[in-house]
Order: structure tokens, then sequence, then C-alpha cells
């Protein structure tokens, strides 16, 4: 499952091209912890059982609870997933002011304590106004020449800011994912996706409207007067419109062959004059000669960057970096900044109210000391016989997901032993790393917030470029302890399982074989597939971006996919809003997969053989719904209609209810017939792995 929830800011695209995105029990509990009332794990008193199953699965499921849990006025979006977000919040949040009240303090509890105390005087933040930024708007203020411009774009890249202009990173190659290579990719833009520049439907031009006055807010905030903060709004507009105009979609993004683009550092500088990479690439601290490779996601992007370095006036650029110090220092100002970005904010998102202080600052040090606090998580948190049941798990679905593809009708033998080659060298992370960052050289003061956010960054940064020309290291994770989700990693072909998604509804011990199978089951199952949907199928058991099909089996392959695709087009969200069957391929291909397979291993249990009821439903039954109840979630419509331009998962109903449509095993656990709303014709059910 692709993306569940988690604050993806530092984390690469080509490591987590899987991950779960949305989403108490026994995995996750204190030491000595009482056991608590029974858990009712499907509870009918959520249910609405005015509603056929075979018209609205997730209706049905989830129908009383949809109705009596509405969005939070702090939240965007509140369902299964949120739930669990919240409660590791609070788990972090406890950890931390523990931290910071400890006086005997050993280096790791005296940095995340030192983090959260700086994070949390809001009184000490609010007296330094935006003078933390003063020296850096200044100097920019002082540039002199275009080549100035895009040297201080280099720089900004290592300080801990937003990456002006375009993104740089250090990768694995590909194609050669022994190796790691720097990458360059298109960027330059502040709103979530291209479209909102370019439509002209009334929520793009409401939001660009919205956006225009953010930016004269914030200039305005730094002691810039009326018209010129107007002027500054402008030439950032422009700037970033003609950057939107030349970035792929993000279904284009998806093709790993169309973003692969090879050059020596020599050859692409002469596609780029303002943009001398053999000067850049130092600038940028990363060791790398002319004649060295790099990989570019969009080489006409940065080619329509140069010109616009050589075309648009040189305080248009000057302004246009002031706002990347601008927007990415907001957050860890004093007040004013905070409520500006937040009510920006409110216009694409529809949240009425700030999320609370501690919860944000919580969720910062997981993301920049996450190792740390990962380890004090698990030490308190984590039960370790969680981590071996998992494994079991698995290893099950894993057995499953090989006999389900020596048995595929639709797939060669040749092309079968490839598939079956690569599902059996995953690699499984479950739960925690086996080597803890140290984050060695970060200094964290108590009294110097915005001064740590940095520090961290910086860390953050010199650690990825130091990796170029070193064995790549394969015991990194690309998500902390606490997190709620899971992923897929193409180049290192492994399926990982943080320890915070270890509980209900996804797991847990006391919970029925088809609770656990319908949640966690069906997760694991998603991360596997990931490595077969539409772009984990081009990767081959090595990790490598290579052709492993014959040209019959991957036709077949991608008929099959189109057939997804259709599907997910079809199902309206929000008016006249769909889905976009093409962007959200991958996680609805792994969702299919990810539940079919989750139910063929259970149908090997104990459990489901003797059909015993509970609470008056199969264990089929029980399977299915407790898949359901995953996906429950109330979004609000503004952050609806984002997700569909932005996010590669499908919302929480078509989850629920698409995948099922395909099963048949679905409609014999609720006798689904021909007339209701949900049933397809056998002959028309798509199936995959």
């Amino acid at each position: 499952m692709q993306k569940f929830f988690t604050r993806m800011r530092k984390l690469s695209p080509r490591i987590l091209a899987g991950t779960l995105l949305f989403v108490s029990g026994a995995a996750l509990a204190g030491p000595g912890d009482k056991p608590s009332a029974k858990q009712k794990y499907i509870d009918k008193n959520n249910m609405n059982a005015s509603v056929k199953p075979g018209d609205n699965f997730y209706e049905y499921a989830n129908g009383a609870w949809l109705k009596s849990n509405p969005v939070p006025a702090s939240k965007t979006r509140w369902g299964s997933f949120d739930l669990l977000r919240e409660e590791s919040s609070k788990r972090l949040q406890t950890l931390l002011a523990e931290a910071a009240k400890n006086t005997s303090k050993d280096r790791k509890t005296q940095m995340i304590g030192d983090y959260y105390t700086s994070g949390m005087d809001s009184a000490g933040i609010e007296a330094k106004g935006f003078q933390p930024i003063k020296a850096e708007l200044d100097r920019l203020s002082a540039l002199n020449s275009v080549q100035e411009v895009v040297t201080e774009i280099a720089t900004l890249r290592t300080k801990g800011y937003s990456s002006p202009l375009f993104g740089m990173g250090i990768s694995q190659d590909r194609k050669n994912v022994t190796q790691y290579i720097a990458s360059l990719g298109q960027g330059g833009t502040s709103l979530p996706d291209r479209d909102y520049y370019l439509k002209n439907d009334p929520r793009s031009v409401e939001i660009r409207a919205a956006y225009k006055q953010y930016l004269q807010t914030m200039f305005g905030l730094v002691g810039t007067d009326a018209a010129t903060s107007a002027k500054n709004a402008d030439a950032v507009m422009r700037i970033e419109t003609a950057l939107a105009k030349a970035q792929m979609s993000r279904v284009e993004m998806r093709d790993p062959y169309k973003t692969y683009n090879k050059f020596s550092v020599k050859d692409l500088s002469a596609t780029t004059p303002s943009l001398n990479w053999a000067t850049l690439f130092p600038i940028m601290k990363v060791n790398i000669s002319d004649k060295d490779s790099v990989l570019v996601g969009n080489p006409q992007f940065l080619k329509t960057a140069d010109i616009l370095l050589s075309a648009l006036p040189l305080e248009d650029w000057k302004t246009y970096l002031k706002w990347s110090i601008l927007k990415s220092s907001a957050s860890y100002l004093s007040d004013a900044f905070v409520k500006a970005s937040f009510n920006f904010n409110k216009v694409l998102s529809g949240q009425k109210e700030q999320t609370p202080r501690w919860q944000r600052i919580s969720g910062l040090i997981d993301g920049d000391l996450g190792d740390f606090l990962g380890q004090l998580y698990v030490e308190k948190y984590f039960k370790p016989e969680a981590k071996q049941r998992m494994l079991e798990l698995v290893n099950n679905l894993q057995a499953t997901f090989g006999e389900r593809i020596q048995n595929l009708a639709w797939m060669s033998d040749e092309t079968k032993t490839k598939a079956l080659e690569k599902l059996n060298a995953f690699t499984k992370k479950i739960a925690y790393p086996d080597k803890w960052k140290t984050y060695e050289g970060i200094v964290i003061k108590s009294d110097d917030f915005i001064g740590n956010v940095r520090r961290c960054n910086e860390w953050g940064y010199n650690e990825m470029i130091n990796r170029l020309g070193k064995p790549v290291d394969k015991t990194q994770w690309g998500m902390t302890p606490p997190t709620i989700n899971a992923y897929y990693s193409p180049v290192n072909n492994e399926i990982v399982f943080p320890a915070g998604i270890l509980q209900f509804p996804f797991f847990d011990f006391g919970a029925d074989d088809a609770v656990n199978y319908g949640g966690i089951g069906a997760v694991i199952g998603h991360e596997m597939t990931h490595g077969f949907d539409d772009q984990g199928s081009q990767y081959a058991a090595d990790g490598n971006l290579k052709d492993w099909w014959t040209k019959e089996d991957n036709a077949k392959f991608k008929a099959k996919a189109n057939e997804i695709v259709e599907q997910y087009n079809a199902f309206t969200v929000l008016d006249t809003l769909h889905v976009n069957g093409k962007l959200t391929l991958g996680e609805n291909i792994a969702d299919l997969g990810g539940l079919s397979i989750a139910y063929a291993a259970y149908t090997k249990t104990k459990e489901f053989k003797e059909g015993k009821k509970i609470d008056g439903f199969t264990p089929a039954q029980r399977f299915f719904l407790n898949w359901a109840q995953v996906w429950r979630n109330n979004a609000l419509p503004q952050t609806s209609a984002q997700l569909l331009l932005t996010d590669s998962h499908s919302p929480g109903d078509a989850r629920a209810n698409c995948p099922l449509t395909n099963i048949d095993a679905w409609y014999e656990a609720f006798n689904v017939q021909p007339g209701d709303k949900m049933y397809k014709a056998e002959d028309k059910r798509t199936k995959i792995w």
C-alpha cells in the first residue's frame, strides 16, 4: 500500500516507490500493560445494515462510523489511519516531554529533549520575529548577476532550504543498483501540482488568487511595502508558472524509462549554457567530474529553466530566491508567519484549525531525529514477539503468492520463472532497523528552534551526498519505526513494515485470523504486489531496471492493467471529479493483488477451514469486513480534490470497493447477485496476480 500517511519530505521517491498511505492493539503496548476490555474487531454498531453489501460494501461496513465521526477541525481527513497516527503522535509527545524534563541526559535524550523544548518555546520564537532569516534575505538583495543567482541556487540546496529551481539528490542508479549516482529532477514550484498553475477551472483560479495573496502577505511580514510585495508576488508567479509548463505530469513521471536520461556532466552543461554543472556540483558538495554520469528526470525542464535564467530580469530571480527562504522558514518563525502559511493551506485543504503545536513539533522531530526517537518508541511501546509473528505472516503470503504465480493461466512458464525468482529474492524488514543512525555532528540547542531545523536538514543533505562513491547501504530504512505505513523499494527489491503499523485494525495478537489477514495480511500482499505492478514489474530480481518479460506476456499484463485504469476512471469522488486511473494504477494493482493473495493465504488456516461464525459473521465475511474498515475515512472536499490531483492512491471508498468487485470469494461471502450495484459478470472481473 503505497503512501499510508507519513512525513515524506526527506525520502527518495526511488526508495519509496510503493507505500501504503492512509491507515490498539497487542503489538504496541507499554511494558506491564494490563489487558484492556475485549476488543470488538468487527463492530456492528459501526455498520449500516440498511445498505446491501453488493450495492456499496464500503457504506455497509462503515456507514454508522462515517456518520458519527466527522473530520475534526484540526484535521483534513479522519479514518482508521488517522486514529492510529493520533495515538502515535501522543506517544511521541510523551517520549519527548519526558526527554525534555530529564536532567541526567545522555546524548540521545539531550538532543530530542532540547529539540522539543526549542520547538515548544513559542515566546522565544515570537521574540525573534524574522531575524533568523534576515541575513539570508539581505545577502540575496545584494546579488549582482544571474551567475550569482545560479550560485545561490546551488548553495541554498546545501543549507536546508527548499530546493530552488531544480531537485538534486544521490540515489541508486536504476540500471546499476550497486552504484549511487547524482540525479537532477524538475522542481521550482510551490503549489502541490503543476495543474494549479495551468488550469482555469474555478478551484484552480481560487487557489492561484489565494497563493498570490499569501505571497504578498509573506513579503510584507519581512518589511516589504504593499506595492513591492504585490510586484514580488507577480514575479514569483511568472517564474513558477513558466516552470510548471515545462514539468512532466505526475502520470508521465511514473514511467521509469522516460525519467532515466543519463548524461556526462560536460554534455549536460552543453544543453544549459547558464547552468554549468561542472561548477554547480562542487558548490553542492558533490564530488563529480566532467566525465562522470548524472541522471536527469526531465531534460527539457532544465533547458527551460536555463532559458528563463537569461530571459527574466535579475530582480525577479532575486525575489524568487527570497521566496524560497520564506516558504522554507514560515513554519519555524513567529506566529504571523505560521498563521499566514496556515491561512493559505486552508484554501488548499479546507482545514479549519491549525494542528496543535505539540503535534507539529513531534512529527518534525520524528522526521529529523527519527532513529533516536524510534529507539525510545520501540523500547516503550513495541512487543518483540510481534516481529516474529509478522515474519510468519510474510512467509505465508510469499509462499501463497508463489503458488498463484505458478497457476496463472495468462503467463508463460518463461516469465513465471523470472517472476518467482524476483518474489523469492525479497528482502524483508520488520518493525525497526538493525542498525540505528547516530546523527554525529548535529548540534541541538534548547533555545534555537529554526537553527535546529536547519542543522538537521544540512546533516541529512550531507549524509546523502556522502553516499556517492561508496557501496550501497541496504540497511537503511526510508521510514521511522513509529510510522503508520509500509513500503516496497524496487531498486532494493525489499518490503518494509515499521512497528507503527502493527496495530489494530491491521494487526492484533488477540484478533481472529480473519481480521489479521484482512488487515496486515492485505498490507503484506499489497507491498509484495508492488514488485509486480505497472512500475515494479519493470525491475528485475536484482533491483535493476530491465525487461524480464516475454513480449506476449507483457502485452497481456498491460491489457489487464488497462482494465484497472478504466474501472477506477469511472469511480466518481466529488460531483464530476473522478479517480485518475493512470496516476493510481500502481496502488490499485497492489490493492487487488494484496487482497487476493491475503485471502488465498487465509483459506489455508484452521480457522477458515472450521468455518465458525463470530458475532454472526463467517470467516470470509470478517476478512472482507476488516479490509473495508481499514479504509474508512472522512475527508474534507477541498482535501479530496487536491488528492485526486496529487496522490497516487485512490480515495478510501474506491480502495475498499473496487478490488472486491474482481474477487469471486467476496461475491460468495455476501451473496452478491446480478442487479446489485457492485456486481460484475464473472468474465468481466479483472484477475492479475
